[in-house]
Parts: structure tokens; C-alpha cells; sequence
């Protein structure tokens, strides 16, 4: 069987703080990236929407020969991983594995809070699906979770604007807006690819004794935890170290900003 590349897919650009973390962690994988720009943000579309769009990503992933898809993207894994793994997976693609960013964290929350007191921010999708509750409380249900959408804040980071000052009104709004749910939050995690872009404002509105959670480390821990209990999957990976990016989108614009989100300049492909 052919060498299989592993595929990262989020709905723009916020997956690549995702697959920074992995190809750090698992630098030794072929990797291909797409990024669904041309029909971001995802975070107000509907169940059935986001499902449509990311399983033909998804699809199209398979179809460059990807065996193991990471949906690197909250609102995907919110709103369509489960339909995927259920439905689609068993009936088409027996062979073939599709995991989120949800579980891996939800995982390992409990280990970052001493007051059981969590907080979510993410986008209006994450917040409304209600995933995180589900799936935190279904690990550790004396945990209380206080979520809290912040709809402006991937506009502000997509457009660079995440770091000028007048972001500071709708980064502490959204701040205070979850504080003020409960004081016992010790720990907040972002629940959005994006939101790591505004980690030195949001160490500055919270209180240092309030921890802030990205993904990035805790699904790439968990992706190569996975890889070892899994050998079937893992002996079909390819192991070049290559990396290829695509997007549904203008290729020179996404370059442009990807730079921001992975930290190096990279040149995509058009989907």
C-alpha cells in the first residue's frame, strides 16, 4: 500500500497553530494542510452546512491519499466529527480515520484546574453545539464549565488587527463577560484555532492565578498517544518530513497570512 500522507483540516487559517504544535511534536510525517477559506468563518453556519463542507474537505483529503484526517478546527469537530465517524466512515471508508480536537482536550482539562471551575470561549458553533460541556462533564462531571462565544474575535485576528489597540474593547468584553459567570474560573481554554494569536492581550485582561489554555500541545500529544496505540494506522504513514498546503481560496492571500498562524512563510496550492 501506498505511503499515506497525514491530513490536517481546519476552515482557514486557524489550524495551522494546530499543525505548528504537531509537526514539532511529529516532524517526521508528510503532512498536506487545507484550509477551506474560500467559504470561512464556519462559526455561524448550521449543523447541516458545516457537516456538507467539511466532510467533502474531508473527502477530498482522503482522495490525496490521506488514510488519517485531524480536523484541527473546533467548530468542524463540534458540528460534523461525530456525523463523520458514524456515518460516513463505516458505510465508505472503513480504512480511513477522522479525529477532532475536542476530545484530546477534554481529556486532559482536569489536570489544569484546582476549583473545578472551567471556562470555554470559542465561536458561536463551539458554544452553541455544547460539545465541550458534553464531552468535559462525560470525563469529569464534577467539573462546571461557563462558556462564552467572542463572534468578533477571529475577524480582528483574519483581518491583523488582533494586536492593534481598538481590539482591546471586544477582547475584555468577552473576558469579563465569562468572568463574571463565576469567580471560582481558574482556567480558560480557548477553544478556537484562532484565539492563540491573542495570547499576550488575554495574559494581560486575566488574573495570573487563571490559566489559559491552546490546543496545539494537547491534540499533538494526543495524535502521537494515538499513532502508538494504533499500528494499523501508523504503518501506513509516510515518513519524508514533507509538508504540502492547500486552500479553497486565493493561494497568494492565504500565504500572506498563514505566515502569521505557523509561524514561517509556506506556499500553498489551490484545492
Amino acid at each position: 500500500m501506498k505511503a499515506s500522507p497525514i491530513g490536517i483540516f481546519d476552515s482557514g487559517y486557524g489550524g495551522l497553530t494546530v499543525f505548528r504544535s504537531i509537526a514539532d511534536k511529529l516532524p517526521d510525517y508528510n503532512y498536506i494542510y487545507l484550509g477551506d477559506n474560500a467559504r470561512s468563518p464556519y462559526g455561524d453556519h448550521s449543523f447541516e452546512t458545516i457537516y456538507k463542507y467539511t466532510l467533502e474537505c474531508v473527502e477530498w483529503l482522503f482522495a490525496k491519499g490521506c488514510h488519517l484526517v485531524i480536523l484541527a478546527c473546533n467548530t468542524a469537530s463540534a458540528k460534523a466529527l461525530r456525523t463523520i465517524q458514524q456515518k460516513d466512515l463505516p458505510s465508505k471508508y472503513p480504512d480511513r480515520r477522522v479525529l477532532g480536537v475536542i476530545r484530546p482536550t477534554a481529556e486532559v482539562i482536569n489536570g489544569y484546574t484546582s476549583t473545578k471551575s472551567v471556562g470555554v470561549m470559542g465561536t458561536r458553533g463551539t458554544v452553541n453545539s455544547q460539545s465541550y460541556l458534553l464531552e468535559i462533564n462525560k470525563f469529569f462531571p464534577e467539573i462546571k464549565v461557563y462558556q462564552q462565544s467572542c463572534p468578533m474575535w477571529v475577524p480582528l485576528i483574519e483581518n491583523n488587527e488582533h494586536l492593534q489597540p481598538g481590539a482591546d474593547f471586544f477582547i475584555s468584553e468577552y473576558c469579563d463577560q465569562l468572568l463574571n459567570q463565576s469567580a471560582a474560573i481558574d482556567c480558560v481554554l480557548l477553544a478556537c484555532t484562532h484565539y492563540p494569536l491573542l495570547m499576550p492581550k488575554l495574559r494581560n485582561v486575566f488574573p495570573s492565578h487563571i490559566s489559559v489554555l491552546t490546543q496545539g500541545e494537547i491534540v499533538a500529544n494526543s495524535l502521537a498517544d494515538y499513532l502508538k496505540r494504533h499500528s494499523e494506522i501508523e504503518e501506513k504513514l509516510a515518513k519524508q518530513g514533507e509538508r504540502h498546503f492547500y486552500t479553497s481560496g486565493d493561494p497568494a492571500v492565504f500565504d500572506e497570512h498563514a505566515s502569521i498562524f505557523f509561524g514561517e512563510p509556506l506556499k500553498s496550492d489551490k484545492m
